[in-house]
This record gives C-alpha cells, sequence and structure tokens, in this order.
C-alpha cells in the first residue's frame, strides 16, 4: 500500500515510534528513523527494518533543537527524494504526582514543552514543503493525558493538550495538500513505564478492554489513518481500550 512512499519517524527507534517505523516499512514504505539518544535501539530498528526488504536511514537530531530539525529534513528529503508521511513520536515526561505541586520544576515544564510540543511544531515546519509536494500526512502522537488532565505529570498532561491543538492548527494551515491527524493512546507498555508498574495497573485495569496497549496497536491505528484514512484532518483520534469513554 505504501510502495514508491518514504515516511520519517521521530523517535523512532524505541517503542511506539519502532512499532510504527516496522508497520510503514511492512506495507513498502522506505524508512527515516529519527532518534536522539537510543543509538543501538535505532541501529536495532534499522536491521530490522531492512530484514523486512525496506529501506531505512538513521538520523540523529534532537528535535527540540529547530537548526538540527531543520538539517535532519534537509538530509532526509536529498536522500530519498521527497517525503510523504511524517509521524511525530518523540516524547518526554517525568513521572510526578499531580499533588505534589512544589516537585514540578519549572525545569520539568521546559524539558517536557521543548520535545512535546516546539519539537513537534519544528519538525512539521521543516516538512511542509516536501509534504506539500507530495499530498502527504502528518501523524501526531498526542495522549489521552491532553483529554483528561491525567498522564504522568501535570506538564505532560499540559503538553499533550498543546501538541492536540497545534495538530488542529496545522491541519487547517497545510490544507488541503497535507492532512494533519493526532492519535492519542492510553497507557502503553513501553520502556517509558518501566518501573511505574503501578501506573500501568492502575490505569489499565480500568478500562473496558482490561489491558494497556502496545505498541503495536497504536502504530496499526497510526497505519490505518495513513492509508486509509484519506477524509480525515484535524482530528485527535483517541487509542485506549475505552478508557476515556
Amino acid at each position: 500500500m505504501l510502495k514508491g512512499k518514504t515516511a520519517l519517524i521521530t523517535g523512532g527507534g524505541t517503542g511506539i515510534g519502532r512499532a510504527t517505523a516496522l508497520r510503514l516499512a511492512r506495507a513498502g514504505a522506505a524508512i527515516a528513523v529519527n532518534y536522539s539518544r537510543s543509538a543501538q535501539e535505532a541501529e536495532e530498528t534499522r536491521r530490522e527494518i531492512e530484514g523486512l526488504g525496506a529501506v531505512c536511514r538513521l538520523y540523529r537530531a534532537d528535535v527540540s533543537d529547530d537548526a538540527a530539525v531543520r538539517a535532519m529534513m534537509a538530509q532526509a528529503v536529498a536522500d530519498f527524494g521527497g517525503l510523504d508521511i511524517l509521524v511525530n513520536n518523540a516524547g518526554r515526561t517525568h513521572f510526578i504526582l499531580h499533588e505534589d505541586l512544589e516537585e514540578m520544576k519549572a525545569e520539568y515544564w521546559d524539558e517536557v514543552f521543548a520535545v512535546n510540543v516546539k519539537g513537534l511544531f519544528f519538525c512539521c515546519r521543516a516538512a511542509a514543503a516536501a509534504l506539500r509536494q507530495s499530498r502527504g500526512v502528518i501523524v501526531n502522537i498526542t495522549s489521552i493525558a491532553g483529554l483528561n488532565g491525567l498522564g504522568s505529570s501535570l506538564a505532560y498532561s499540559a503538553s499533550k493538550a498543546a501538541a492536540i491543538s497545534v495538530t488542529k492548527s496545522l491541519a487547517r494551515v497545510l490544507a488541503p495538500e497535507v492532512r494533519v491527524i493526532g492519535v492519542a493512546p492510553g497507557i502503553v507498555t513501553t520502556r517509558w513505564v518501566k518501573g511505574h508498574e503501578d501506573h500501568v495497573e492502575r490505569l489499565a485495569g480500568s478500562t473496558p478492554l482490561g489491558r494497556p496497549a502496545g505498541p503495536e496497536d497504536i502504530a496499526e491505528a497510526a497505519y490505518g489513518l495513513i492509508v486509509h484514512g484519506g477524509f480525515i484532518t484535524g482530528q485527535n483520534i483517541v487509542v485506549d481500550g475505552g478508557a476515556f469513554i
């Protein structure tokens, strides 16, 4: 379904990003994997993608650095001859109880917003020209924390609410050439929640489906919206096992 297409996935070496990269590769897309600190995991992802017969290149860049993002995007477009899909998956959080207001330090707010909001925007802006040319699609990995105010910290919840807002704004700005969609997971079993099993159990146990999502659940939703959601833009699609009913 995606043969001849190129997808760039930020934070693509681990978790949801890795699962999405593999899902799109299985559909025939060439894959650009962005990573910042997870070099070993990114290399493992590249090998697995190439094992599927797909082309894959790695691009190291901190998405909160606008100049680095612009350079990465220009290089990827040059390497692949264009860009059709951007998945903004890179994220940052701190696990801090919402009631502990004093622990929610100013630097934590800055770190979380730098990646989850500014980084998302920087990537969309840098990719906009190429995506307009290809009439492409952007999928932003948001969170139900941006809708219900829960999640790993106050800053994380607020950042995801902002990401949902940016998704809506960019859907208007980049239309009609580019579709922009949010995918909002509930709790997902990634390395983010390692050591926070109580957090996972508390949130997943209350869902109608009775389990947390795996990264592949979110990847499949993103794939479906990319391939089959041709008349969907500006929406934030919740993928949470019914937690937010």
